[in-house]
């Protein structure tokens, strides 16, 4: 299916972010031997990214409002659209060398997340979904995995980390999960894990405690899947909440019963 103008404008702003982005990770192992050297490289590399699908957005649609990891709200004269970027997620990754972070990018129009697009340039995996289109990996459609048995499901999620809450509410959590299922991951991109849950290489994601910025996204890709999401209680408020749970309808109602506190 061709690109809509939209899309396109959301693909030509993420490839060329990306490209900043893979330059930059190109030097990353370079600089693993000096402990300040790497932290700031890579905000400085945030920056860029961010500074580029900024540019690059508000050529292509003046007058759109802007959510961004760095820049925070800004806002525009049309209040009824908003794009909703992270242009590195995965962060640590990155630092590190590791080939799995990615850019995001959203459109909100009206309160209602309507095209969405995950890119990862290290591999060049581009994930894209317009409302009621379908979603792509690249030219392809994707659909989630059909499994049916949460002990068939590999389960993804991320770990509260040094300075971020909910430590011991993960750990009873993640014990219902590892008792119940095939495997559980930790990929370190939530923007990532939406995509393959999409793509069916993961079943299950769920995570608490992110920001709107890193699911967005992936919202909708998964949606135009055939996935459902919503909050592990079965709310919609995950861009307010921050908690999200995504998997195919089956699966995504046992699990439910794992993590919802009403369950």
């Amino acid at each position: 299916m061709p690109a809509s103008a939209l899309m396109n404008v959301m693909m030509k702003a993420a490839r060329k972010a990306g490209r900043s982005l893979a330059r930059d990770f190109g030097e990353v192992e370079q600089l693993q031997v000096s402990i300040k050297g790497p932290a700031n490289f890579v905000t400085a590399a945030d920056h860029r990214a961010e500074d580029i699908i900024f540019e690059e957005l508000s050529r292509a649609r003046e007058g759109y409002g802007f959510l961004m990891e760095e820049r925070g709200h800004v806002e525009g004269p049309d209040k009824t659209h908003r794009w909703i970027v992270d242009p590195l997620d995965g962060t640590t990754n990155f630092l590190h060398g590791i080939p799995m972070f990615a850019i995001s990018i959203a459109l909100e129009r009206e309160g209602e997340i309507v095209a969405g697009l995950i890119y990862n340039p290290a591999m060049n995996e581009m994930y894209t979904a317009e409302k009621g289109k379908g979603a792509f990996l690249n030219d392809h459609r994707i659909r989630v995995a059909a499994r049916r048995l949460l002990a068939d499901a590999v389960v993804v999620t991320g770990i509260p980390h040094r300075g971020r809450p909910g430590h011991q509410r993960f750990l009873a959590e993640c014990r219902r999960v590892m008792a119940e299922v095939a495997g559980v991951r930790r990929f370190g991109s939530a923007a990532l894990d939406l995509a393959w849950i999409a793509a069916g290489r993961f079943d299950i994601f769920w995570e608490r405690g992110i920001k709107a910025w890193d699911m967005a996204a992936g919202i909708l890709i998964v949606r135009e899947a055939g996935g459902i999401v919503t909050d592990p209680e079965g709310g919609q408020a995950m861009l307010e909440s921050g908690t999200i749970l995504a998997a195919n309808p089956v699966l995504h109602r046992a699990f439910r019963k794992l993590v919802s506190t009403d369950g």
